[in-house]
């Protein structure tokens, strides 16, 4: 081929227009609309334009012979039948870049916070993809999260997936405004599902403030957004964390809550015929949580993705579907204690009913012994607690319970934090030392 040829040839496929393909809504009921689109495959996205000339976009999510199910991302009020549909060629990927930073935008990443749209960067596709199991870095650093209860007890490595179980109202939004604020990553990307309209201002300006928010990017989907939006405004926010990941970011991904992800998909299953299997939930949702949670973490390259996922548990149950399917998927789960955030205590750990699996391969054995000494002050108070509690305990019973009496308000004083108090990792250990060591009540018999 000559090279005049050639260059004809590139001019001409780059300025080829692609085959778009249509289709017409056929019916709409509830939440799926249904359309002849011989050629849609389930995920594409679509856009239905209406007689009055709005347009309103739609997501495949199922296929039959001659027709496609659509879902679409606002209400279905005004589609008719008859209404055009058109495939769209970029659903399936999102602007990303560090445009974003500082910002808050929705699930396509468009902006909500009333400063224009920022300049387009690269597209990064919405599903991402699952670094390959034999080509994930181990976890070997420590995350300092900047939470001293959370460095000291259930330390978190740099890529692990750990979950916050807990009942509404125990203060699960401060506590990801301070992991915001003082963590040592890199960026944070914050996905907020489902929350309320009032919260998603009061979490940008009071819990992160201009200082977090500068070196963050908030990803909103409100709980009156249709099931499709909140779905991905999850993905979304991981795909965010996977390109700054690709970038050598430790990135720190913060979703509220992994919760109202399953139950906007829940949602969607049931609309579209799925069977209910556990309290309701299809078996999509349990298809959807590992996909998302195994995108965040290590891959091959010098980024990571430390992954901090709410669970919101009914009734304070832990053994509710979705909170008992995270605990199997991830690398360890911090529980919010009702009754501790009743009496005041925040942050609000139950550190004896939390764990970090990944604890004991990043910090050092001096750390670890620092730890197994508080712990074993909580858990000897809490045996003996309702002794004590009746005055039915005699000192010198048991001499773990009678370290645990000595030193439970000093670790009990350590696990409480302020929300605008800072931990250095250095510091947090010193001071659970000093709180676990019982005070010595006679110092020269000491000496002597």
């Amino acid at each position: 081929m000559s090279p005049l040829h050639a260059e004809n040839l590139q001019h001409v496929l780059a300025t080829a227009q692609p085959l778009v393909r249509m289709g017409r809504v056929v019916k709409a009921s509830g939440l799926i609309i249904e359309a002849r689109m011989p050629l849609a495959s389930v995920g594409d996205t679509c856009e239905i334009i209406l007689n009055s000339g709005r347009r309103v976009h739609a997501e495949v999510v199922g296929v039959g012979e001659h027709t496609a199910l659509l879902m679409p991302y606002t209400p279905v009020h005004g589609i008719h039948a008859g209404a055009e549909v058109l495939t769209l060629t970029d659903g399936a990927s999102i602007p990303v870049g560090d445009q974003l930073l500082g910002r808050v935008v929705d699930a396509s990443l468009m902006p909500m916070d009333g400063r224009g749209l920022s300049a387009a960067g690269e597209r990064a596709p919405l599903q991402g993809r699952v670094p390959p199991a034999m080509q994930r870095r181990r976890i070997a650093r420590v995350m300092r999260l900047g939470i001293r209860v959370l460095d000291a007890f259930l330390t978190c490595g740099e890529g692990q997936r750990i979950g916050i179980m807990a009942g509404p109202g125990v203060g699960k939004s401060v506590l990801l405004g301070m992991l915001a604020r003082q963590s040592d990553a890199d960026v944070n990307v914050v996905a907020l599902v489902g929350e309320r309209g009032r919260e998603v201002r009061e979490f940008v300006e009071r819990d992160l403030g201009p200082a977090g928010l500068a070196r963050s990017v908030i990803v909103v989907a409100t709980g009156d957004e249709a099931p499709l939006m909140r779905v991905r405004a999850a993905q979304a926010a991981t795909a965010v964390a996977e390109f700054f990941r690709s970038r050598g970011k430790r990135v720190l991904l913060m979703v509220d809550s992994l919760t109202r992800v399953a139950m906007a998909q829940r949602e969607i299953g049931l609309a579209v015929g799925e069977p209910p299997t556990s309290k309701g939930y299809p078996p999509s949702v349990f298809a959807l949580l590992p996909r998302l949670l195994e995108r965040a973490g290590n891959d091959a390259g010098q980024g990571s993705i430390t992954g901090i996922y709410t669970v919101l548990v009914e009734g304070d149950d832990l053994s509710d579907p979705v909170a008992d399917s995270a605990r199997s998927l991830l690398d360890g789960h911090v529980v919010l204690s009702r009754r501790l955030a009743s009496s005041g205590h925040f942050p609000a750990v139950d550190v004896l009913a939390s764990i970090s699996r990944v604890m004991n391969d990043v910090v050092t054995p001096d750390h670890r012994t620092i730890a197994r000494a508080g712990r074993e002050v909580l858990a000897a108070y809490k045996e003996a607690a309702d002794l004590v509690e009746v005055g039915a305990y005699v000192k010198g019973s048991n001499p773990r319970v009678d370290r645990a009496l000595a030193c439970i308000d000093a670790v009990n004083t350590f696990c409480r934090q302020e929300h605008a108090e800072s931990a250095p990792l250095e510091r947090t250990l010193s001071q659970l030392r000093t709180a676990s060591s019982p005070p010595i009540s006679n110092p020269r018999a000491a000496h002597a």
